[in-house]
C-alpha cells in the first residue's frame, strides 16, 4: 500500500518517496525529542532553584470566604444544599468542594431512618 500525493511530490510506492517520507519522519521525531529534553532540562533546573510549578494549593481569599459563609449556611440546617449553592451562586460540587476544605463532616445532621419501618 502506497500514499501518493497529488498536489505534493510524494509518492510512497516508489524508492525514492519511501525514503523521503521516512527522512521527514525521523526528523519531526528528532525535533520532538530535542523538545523533550529541552523542557525536561528546564524543570530540573527550575527545581534546583526552588521553583516548584503547577497550581497553588488551597482557596483563593474569595473563595475561603465563600467557604466560610457556606459551612455557616450548611451547620445551620435551615436552607438545604441546593438553596445554599443557588445563594451564593456556586455549583453543588463546588459547595461540597468547599465543606470538605472546611472539614465539615458532610449529611452527619441527617436522621437515619428506622430500621424497621412501620408496617
Amino acid at each position: 500500500m502506497g500514499l501518493v500525493s497529488l498536489t505534493d511530490a510524494i509518492n510512497t510506492t516508489s524508492a525514492q518517496g519511501r525514503l523521503v517520507f521516512n527522512l521527514f519522519a525521523s526528523l519531526a521525531e528528532f525535533e520532538r525529542e530535542l523538545i523533550r529534553e529541552r523542557t525536561h532540562a528546564g524543570l530540573a533546573s527550575a527545581r534546583a532553584r526552588g521553583r516548584v510549578g503547577g497550581r497553588q494549593r488551597g482557596l483563593s481569599e474569595e473563595a475561603e470566604r465563600t467557604a466560610i459563609i457556606a459551612e455557616t449556611l450548611y451547620r445551620e440546617q435551615q436552607l438545604g444544599v441546593n438553596e445554599i449553592a443557588q445563594r451564593l451562586r456556586i455549583s453543588k460540587v463546588t459547595l461540597y468542594k468547599y465543606l470538605r476544605h472546611r472539614k465539615v463532616i458532610i449529611h452527619a445532621h441527617r436522621k437515619s431512618a428506622p430500621a424497621n419501618p412501620p408496617v
